[in-house]
């Protein structure tokens, strides 16, 4: 029977460098950056209530880290007092449709996903009970 799948060296190899994006560009944060980026400009305050739960900190991190990697622009208005906008880049913006598939496989599978956990936590509790 022939071979249907392409040959193993066609494919990508996930590296170093992929982990490290992928790790810098998906990580919780910047998700959701990018998600309240989609809709539009945001300051940084705009940005701290479309993210209620994220702390200063972690917002500038992950901004400094969606700016270094191409994904957000940081545009800095010649107004008095000065202000900062940050706006998604074209880059950031062609991973919109990938957000939205892995949304979509997460709400799909979320249930699925729920009843494993419930079985490998009542297995675990199982194992930890001692034997009589």
């Amino acid at each position: 029977m022939p071979e249907t799948a392409p040959p193993h060296s066609e494919s990508p190899q996930l590296t170093e460098q992929h982990r490290e994006l992928l790790d810098q560009v998906l990580d919780k944060w910047s998700l959701q950056v990018l998600d309240a980026l989609c809709e539009g400009p945001l300051r940084f305050n705009g940005l701290r209530r479309a993210i209620p739960v994220v702390t200063q900190k972690s917002l500038t991190a992950a901004l400094r880290r969606l700016e270094r990697n191409g994904m957000v622009e940081r545009i800095v208005t010649n107004t008095r007092p000065v202000a900062v906008e940050y706006r998604i880049t074209p880059l950031g913006r062609s991973l919109q449709d990938l957000i939205d598939a892995l949304l979509h496989w997460t709400t799909v599978t979320l249930p699925d996903v729920e009843l494993a956990r419930a079985r490998f936590d009542a297995q675990a509790r199982a194992e930890e009970q001692p034997s009589l």
